[in-house]
């Protein structure tokens, strides 16, 4: 594998390269040329072959790429040949759609555990999964082999709740709370902040629409 650092855009189209991939097998789709892949993913033909080449050759000139070698491969490099074991932290109206949400399942991410403070939803099961209390973080979260964390709680109560995880040994956090987490540099954090997104679409239809007038 190339050893240069790989971009987090980059790893984003190789999920979106798997995604694709993985839909067109059960069509029948044994082939797909680097142009099909960047028009239905909605990047370039020449981005494609740039993403994939850090990995290896991959695909024949002028017949494409196998889908389901490509499948396997690219599962490989993003680590989705093993199941990931998930703690999910705040149950909660986001919490709870993520436990709802099966594809997480498809997709080799097993939430084994959900805690919550409220007394109303501890020791009661969520979409199959057992509501504990927070209290019990640290032993549930090693009984299970915790490797992924979820934090789905108020802004107030993440960055203690990111401390915890990362004392238990989770190796990476998935935080949904609007505030940025200090965390030991073992600790992989992702942030999804659905305010800045929704931003980030404001500007750009403002923009496109000041273009336009203009």
């Amino acid at each position: 594998m190339n050893q240069r650092k790989i971009s987090e855009s980059t790893v984003r189209r190789l999920s979106l390269y798997l995604r694709l991939l993985r839909e067109s097998g059960p069509s029948g789709t044994r082939v797909l040329s680097s142009r099909e892949l960047a028009e239905r993913t909605g990047s370039t033909s020449a981005q494609v072959r740039k993403d994939l080449s850090f990995f290896g050759s991959f695909g024949k000139r002028g017949r494409g790429y196998d889908v389901d070698e490509l499948e396997r491969t690219l599962a490989g490099i993003l680590g989705l040949q093993q199941r990931w074991r998930v703690a999910l932290i705040g149950v909660g109206k986001i919490g709870s759609a993520l436990l709802g949400y099966g594809d997480l399942a498809r997709r080799g991410f097993d939430i084994v555990a959900a805690f919550d403070i409220d007394a109303a939803k501890v020791g009661r099961h969520a979409s199959g999964v057992n509501v504990w209390p927070l209290d019990e973080l640290e032993n549930v979260v090693r009984s299970h082999n915790v490797t992924i964390g979820i934090i789905a709680t108020p802004p107030e109560a993440a960055e203690k709740t990111a401390r915890r995880l990362a004392d238990t040994g989770v190796a990476a956090i998935l935080n949904f709370a609007p505030v940025k987490l200090s965390t030991p540099e073992t600790v992989t954090v992702r942030t999804m902040d659905v305010a800045l997104e929704l931003e980030g679409l404001s500007f750009a239809l403002t923009s496109e629409r000041g273009n336009g007038a203009s």
